[in-house]
């Protein structure tokens, strides 16, 4: 083969690499501020434990007590959601750690 011939071969070659690498970006996903856990503001992991410890002792103690979500209701207050061996439970507690409510739900 001539060199000219080569020559073509090594810059198509180089265009379909460049082509194929171009396809292989990943996306970048949503913004941040458009994502839903900014969104959202969860309860604290210490005050879901608070929770699930009154959720435990109404379940009967040795129960397994898991959250299962949460969610801030206003300023100083979050619900959240529990699951105790299969029992599910609603517990609202204050930013001090204050359970002012525990349900069945």
């Amino acid at each position: 083969m001539s060199s000219a011939k080569l020559n073509r071969h090594g810059v198509a070659t180089a265009l379909l690499c460049a082509g194929i690498l171009a396809g292989c970006q990943s996306d970048p996903g949503p913004d941040a501020q458009n994502m839903a856990r900014t969104t959202l503001q969860t309860a604290p992991a210490d005050l879901q434990l608070v929770c699930a410890s009154a959720a435990s002792n109404a379940a009967g103690q040795g129960t397994k007590v898991l959250p299962t979500g949460s969610q801030q209701i206003d300023a100083k207050s979050y619900s959240v959601d529990l699951d105790a061996g299969g029992r599910k439970f609603r517990c609202v507690v204050d930013d001090q750690g204050t359970v002012t409510s525990l349900q069945p739900a």
